[in-house]
């Protein structure tokens, strides 16, 4: 069956993902090429267009990390083609050198970058505010609220990067793009075929003579933008009064349904920004002219509220501006529509509403873990058989992060994607350390491999586990260079870890199955005998993706012994549980237990406790 993302009429309305309402407004501008890195809250976008690539009359690829995906889309856009770019905010300082650039040299087929943002580090290692490299790197900025603006500012933004000539940054949020709503589609245009690059030196090649001018051009086409954003649809007025109030992205949300709730719709004077950079300083000298306040909603930085009290003294405004520095809204964190009412209620001296009192009480904490039948997880376990405390643990950004929880306790530090390897060396040189530095296998093809480079160049001495499950597990098993299969069918050319890393010149390299305990431990005793640097190539498929893609089904499930279960009501039992601590365990009155549901047949157990038997499963 088609889908309407692809073949949706004119005039029809679809309940959608922010994130597919972002394909959808790509399929409308009729897009050309798309690359990424998958990273969430990013990744529906790409896994759709993956998935409906059969359908879409563009081209997809997956790239090994966001810096080759924008330099892929970079050369796209260059050869004529209208190119879109998808990763999540992180993703962007290691695509930025590229980004960077390609704002000097132009977009002649029109180019977005999606960023998504997540302030809350509901996904991520901190909450960067992407809109900075708006503003430094000399990019438009549009930001959606809705699922209906995600669709029509994907569009705006690729023919707003079609008209300038310019990279244009879609910057969305978690909230954004995990939101679900109604969307009306509008026509998918079909665009000529990419004419093909065009040679022309002094603007697409930036040797320093060639790249002042270059900057000199960005700058014009900046101001052109602002032009634009001030007369732009995506900004609009409402309300009225001497309290205004300007809020961007999600935030433009939140205050809807405050107004609303408030019943203060009007009331106040209001200015939505979906057109965000460059900053519409007409509409804003307007706006602002005849009030006495201004709060000024934005989640994370306070970037506009810099912004508007330099253009207010400029402009020689005399108002109180507020937002966070100093003002009622906080710094971190996302907001929510009771923050903003409280704010506007102190804005406009109303009395603070009080605390609901049949507010939820606090569910109980569930710690992440890893799956039941993870390998991770049985790699951890043998590792720390091995070295215990006495090794220090550099992990990485993947699934087995949650290595980091009791009994494992196998990540003592992470600084971001690809670091374990080059941090682990730093580690290991600085102390004399034992290190163990663990990657996973997509983690490894986006960014370890040069760190393993440096480690042997460098002779350095640590051991590296690379945990190959086989797909790219933690953002939805999208495929990576190392793959045999995907979940739409065979990889046809597939890149052998081993063998890549034996041409590294590395020779102490063990290759196991890590759910096989004694093989297992027996290739990390005799490579923590060795020197230098030592590989241990842990490889079995993630089972989650082993369903879906090879087919793979239960033969077995694992069960308690009666004997077993007798002795851990007093005590003297419970080395599987304070070992594995697998999801599908769990104490029943005090006797420890083998969920059958949960339990994936990985056997794992057995080998810890010879209490635990094997029955047959589901097959």
């Amino acid at each position: 069956m088609a889908s309407p993302l692809i073949s949706g009429a004119p005039g029809e309305t679809h309940l959608l993902l922010g994130n597919e309402a972002i394909v959808r407004g790509a399929v409308e501008a009729g897009i050309q090429f798309i690359s990424c890195y998958p990273g969430t809250p990013s990744s529906e976008v790409p896994d759709t267009f993956f998935r409906l690539a059969s359908e879409g009359g563009y081209t997809f690829e997956y790239s090994v990390n966001e810096k080759v995906a924008l330099e892929v889309g970079g050369g796209a856009t260059l050869a004529g083609a209208l190119t879109l770019v998808t990763m999540k905010h992180v993703g962007v300082n290691v695509a930025a050198d590229p980004l960077f650039t390609l704002a000097y040299t132009g977009t002649p087929g029109g180019f977005v970058l999606l960023s998504a943002d997540d302030p809350g580090c509901h996904s991520s290692q901190n909450e960067q505010d992407n809109r900075i490299y708006a503003r430094i790197a000399g990019l438009p900025c549009l930001e959606p609220a809705t699922a209906q603006e995600a669709k029509d500012m994907t569009k705006a933004a690729l023919g707003l990067s079609r008209q300038l000539g310019t990279p244009v940054l879609l910057r969305t949020t978690t909230r954004v793009n995990h939101l679900r709503g109604p969307v009306e589609l509008g026509v998918a245009e079909k665009l000529p075929a990419p004419v093909g690059f065009q040679k022309n030196p002094s603007r697409f090649v930036p040797i320093p003579a060639f790249a002042r001018p270059m900057h000199l051009r960005l700058m014009d086409i900046l101001e052109q933008a602002r032009e634009l954003a001030n007369t732009s649809p995506l900004n609009t007025i409402s309300g009225s009064g001497q309290v205004g109030v300007v809020a961007s992205g999600i935030s433009r949300a939140y205050l809807a349904d405050a107004l609303l709730e408030a019943d203060l719709t009007g009331t106040v004077k209001v200015l939505e920004l979906g057109f965000t950079h460059p900053l519409p300083e007409a509409l804003l000298e307007t706006f602002m002219d005849g009030l006495t306040t201004l709060l000024v909603l934005e989640e994370l930085e306070p970037v506009m509220e810099t912004e508007l009290r330099a253009l207010a003294q400029k402009r020689g405004l005399t108002l109180t501006i507020l937002g966070k520095t100093p003002g009622p809204m906080p710094r971190f964190g996302e907001f929510n529509v009771e923050m903003v009412a409280q704010a506007l209620r102190g804005v406009l001296g109303l009395p603070a509403k009080a605390a609901c009192a049949c507010a939820p009480q606090a569910l109980p904490n569930r710690p992440p873990n890893l799956c039941a039948g993870c390998p991770h997880r049985a790699t951890y376990v043998a590792v720390r058989k091995v070295y215990g405390d006495s090794a220090v643990y550099s992990s990485d950004i993947g699934c087995y992060t949650l290595g980091i929880l009791p009994p494992l306790k196998a990540a003592d530090f992470l600084l971001c994607m690809g670091s374990s390897i080059s941090a682990g060396c730093g580690a290991a040189k600085a102390a004399g350390q034992d290190v163990v530095a663990f990657i996973g296998d997509s983690t490894f093809f986006h960014s370890g491999i040069t760190g393993l480079v440096n480690a042997v160049f460098n002779q350095h001495n640590l051991l590296v586990c690379i945990l190959d499950n086989r797909t790219t597990a933690m953002t939805g098993h999208q495929p990576n260079p190392g793959v045999d299969k995907t979940t739409i069918g065979d990889n046809p050319v597939r890149v052998d870890i081993e063998r890549l890393v034996a041409g590294l010149g590395i020779e102490h390299i063990r290759k196991v199955n890590p759910l096989n305990q004694k093989a297992t431990l027996k290739a990390i005793e005799e490579l923590k005998g060795l020197t230098g640097v030592r590989v241990l190539i842990a490889e079995e498929p993630c089972p989650l993706f082993a369903r879906r893609a090879y087919g793979q089904k239960r033969t077995q499930v694992a069960y308690v012994a009666a004997d077993c279960a007798q002795a851990a009501q007093d005590g003297s039992c419970g080395d599987c549980l304070n070992t594995l601590a697998c999801p599908a365990f769990y104490v029943d009155n005090g006797k420890m237990a083998i969920d059958p549901i949960l339990c994936s047949g990985c056997m794992l157990c057995l080998q810890i406790c010879k209490n635990i038997k094997a029955r047959k499963g589901d097959a």
